[in-house]
């Protein structure tokens, strides 16, 4: 039997009816298809058989029919998805599917990262979670900290966060989320926490690297049930923050108390569940200047309106030399879309 592979345009009705009927039947459910850089297609004859995408460098929507499942059908979509991104120079791919489907893809040299009882996250290619662990500095102390921020920008409520973890601990670990999907750029945020915390000396700002994720980047399409995504995208995030906790030696980590988002308040309920006993769970309310609460989402708004005085309100001063700096630039970026 002679399988034909092809690239599918979803934008033609032709393959994105034949691609959504196969998706659906295998119980996945389709989020948006800007998230998708290329999805190929196997055919026998004119019967669309099995799919697979990719975007960046994870893996999404493999789907096979059930008529061809248990064959070399999951090889050959897979293995040619992994030639398609290292023709693009991509050698490290990253995949989140159901547990059940964990062994096919350690077949083809993946290897787990965590899991959960819904969800599992695997990698494969020329790096890892063990080597970005290693790459980590390494210290020892009693109690060693960790929080893990996007920081966009960084404020004085980041700012109290990182004091208070600070003064509670021998060592911090300041994780940067590590994703370009933000006004300020990953070297930007890194770059103002490490000025707006440059005089607490036991405070180690690291990037997240490609593991310590937002967990709103997190792919659903194999979640049935929308209403669960949250609570099994904040698992898996809480398992590998839990990992790489594990071998910093960190017991605690601190988080900031979000009263207006439920997301966050499933985050952290996530974490209750998961991290202890190993590692404790602080949550602090959030800091505010007369009763006015603190947030990165209130210093995006005042740049947006170039009100340079309620940003200097909410922010260090390394953050607000930057922000006045390069306000055209950042106006640019929001009206971009950013």
């Amino acid at each position: 039997m002679i399988l034909d592979i092809t690239t599918l345009n979803l934008k033609d009705n032709y393959y994105y009816q034949q691609w959504q009927n196969l998706v659906q039947n295998e119980g996945l459910v389709i989020e948006n298809l800007a998230d998708i850089t290329e999805t190929l297609g196997i055919y026998d004859g004119d019967k669309l058989i099995a799919t697979g995408s990719y975007f960046e460098n994870v893996l999404k929507y493999l789907a096979i029919d059930p008529d061809y499942q248990g064959g070399n059908t999951f090889n050959k979509i897979v293995s040619t998805l992994i030639n398609e991104l290292a023709a693009q120079n991509v050698f490290h791919i990253f995949v989140f599917t159901k547990p059940k489907y964990k062994k096919s893809f350690e077949y083809l040299g993946f290897q787990i990262i965590a899991e959960t009882e819904f969800s599992a996250l695997l990698e494969t290619g020329d790096y890892s979670i063990g080597q970005y662990i290693k790459s980590l500095p390494k210290v020892t102390g009693q109690n060693i900290s960790a929080i893990v921020m996007n920081a966009n920008p960084f404020t004085l409520g980041h700012r109290y966060l990182v004091e208070q973890a600070s003064k509670q601990s021998d060592y911090v670990y300041l994780f940067v989320v590590n994703q370009d999907a933000s006004l300020f750029t990953t070297q930007e945020r890194i770059d103002l926490i490490k000025q707006g915390v440059a005089d607490l000396g036991n405070v180690i700002v690291v990037s997240g690297d490609q593991y310590m994720v937002s967990f709103v980047t997190f792919p659903a399409y194999f979640i049935k049930s929308r209403a669960d995504v949250a609570k099994y995208q904040t698992q898996l995030d809480a398992k590998v923050f839990k990992r790489v906790a594990s071998a910093l030696h960190i017991n605690r980590r601190f988080v900031g108390n979000e009263p207006y988002s439920p997301t966050t308040e499933i985050y952290n309920r996530s974490m209750k569940q998961i991290l202890p006993p190993e590692i404790s769970l602080d949550i602090l309310d959030r800091k505010a200047i007369d009763n006015d609460i603190i947030s990165a989402t209130k210093v995006r708004k005042a740049i947006q309106e170039s009100n340079l005085e309620a940003v200097q309100k909410y922010v260090p001063e390394t953050t607000f030399k930057f922000i006045k700096n390069n306000l055209p630039v950042l106006l640019r970026r929001i009206h971009n879309g950013n």
